[in-house]
């Protein structure tokens, strides 16, 4: 499995994570400015999964709740997100 493959994975993880509760899925819904109905069906778009990891990197109490109840090191989730289109780290040299 490549890296980007593995990423996918934890995202999609996290979505569902997140969908499984509505005080977790509500606030990345009105975050992300996506619908539920459109969420269902655009999940597997990296676009999408991007922005849940996005999501979860910019709450660090919802990261740590996630990172927990997925067996994961929280550092986890921001590898995955860098191999996600659009997540590479710049570098400044």
């Amino acid at each position: 499995m490549t890296r980007q493959e593995q990423a996918q994975v934890l995202a999609l993880q996290a979505l569902a994570w997140l969908a499984a509760d509505e005080d977790r899925i509500s606030p990345f819904l009105a975050q992300s400015g996506i619908g539920a109905d459109e969420l269902r069906q655009r999940a597997g778009e990296n676009e999408v999964l991007a922005a849940v990891l996005d999501f979860l990197l910019s709450d660090e109490p919802l990261l740590l709740d996630f990172a927990a109840s997925a067996d994961q090191r929280p550092e986890a989730v921001m590898l995955a997100r860098g191999a996600l289109p659009g997540g590479e780290m710049p570098n400044w040299t």
